[in-house]
């Protein structure tokens, strides 16, 4: 099935608890006009970056963040903040999974 493309790859995934302990996040992200392909590229170059959707409605994107630190969280926000195209974002902390 994988020499076919079936399927396209495996995915891990791993209890909560069996993670380390790091900083998680969902950012909003509103992106100008017709740049949404140039963010995007910029975007997947970030390592922080654990998914990346585009979605409907004021914002464009929806990015999963995974930081190591709270200095590694603030720097993510700040380079995706800077990106150019990218206009307006909102993010909330995931604090427990319930």
């Amino acid at each position: 099935m994988i020499e076919s493309g079936t399927i396209l790859g495996f995915t891990l995934r791993v209890r909560q608890e069996s993670e380390p302990k790091q900083i998680r996040a969902v950012m909003m992200i509103e992106v100008t006009g017709k740049s949404t392909t140039a963010v995007i590229r910029s975007l997947r170059g970030l390592p922080e970056l654990h998914s990346l959707h585009t979605t409907n409605g004021t914002w464009d994107l929806v990015a999963e963040i995974r930081a190591a630190s709270l200095p590694d969280f603030d720097r993510v926000l700040r380079e995706v903040r800077g990106i150019d195209g990218v206009l307006n974002s909102e993010t909330s902390l995931l604090l427990s999974s319930v």
